[in-house]
């Protein structure tokens, strides 16, 4: 799962939205420094990742990406399943997107300091907002990609993995709902 799962899925369970986002940001498991309710952020986003790495649906979905870009699969589905739930906001949301993505902005701003201090950046609330809004497009889970694999030593395996993404759209979709209320249970 990515940011805008993280994120739902930290509303759903009424724990720290900036938290469900750091997890991806603190390392180690020392999580003293960080206010109660991000530290049980970082522990919930933690075990989501864990859970759903582990989840047979990820697992099916995996297998069918080939060898040598199965080691990049879990990043790939991660990005695409928060297109996923973009586009299926309505069934999980009583919220609109842009209103959810909006104030999902103005907690991770409020926390500035929290990444700052982990080692990651400051993000307004205006363009964190944009970016969980551009997952609901094709072209905002190709850009997500980009972005990731430019982190890595070898980018260009992570862009030929995530090339076929649309393609597994349906079966993302169909996943989605099991996997969503598996994770929604691990709180």
């Amino acid at each position: 799962m990515n940011f805008l799962a993280h994120l739902w899925l930290a509303e759903r369970t009424g724990t720290s939205l900036a938290g469900s986002v750091l997890g991806d940001v603190v390392r180690g498991a020392d999580l003293s420094a960080y206010p109660d309710d991000i530290a049980v952020g970082i522990r919930l986003h933690r075990r989501i990742d864990a859970v759903t790495d582990r989840h047979p649906a990820v697992g099916a979905l995996r297998a069918q990406f080939p060898d040598g870009a199965r080691r990049y699969a879990g990043i790939v589905l991660d990005l695409a399943f928060d297109h996923a739930l973009a586009l299926d906001w309505p069934r999980y949301s009583g919220d609109a997107l842009p209103d959810f993505c909006a104030r999902a902005g103005r907690a991770v701003a409020d926390a500035a300091h929290w990444f700052e201090r982990a080692g990651g950046r400051r993000s307004s609330a205006a363009s964190f907002a944009a970016l969980l809004l551009s997952y609901a497009e094709p072209a905002g889970i190709d850009r997500a990609i980009a972005r990731t694999a430019a982190r890595l030593r070898q980018p260009q395996a992570l862009l030929d993995a995530g090339r076929a993404w649309p393609s597994r759209l349906p079966a993302l979709r169909s996943a989605l709902p099991p996997l969503l209320e598996t994770l929604a249970a691990t709180y």
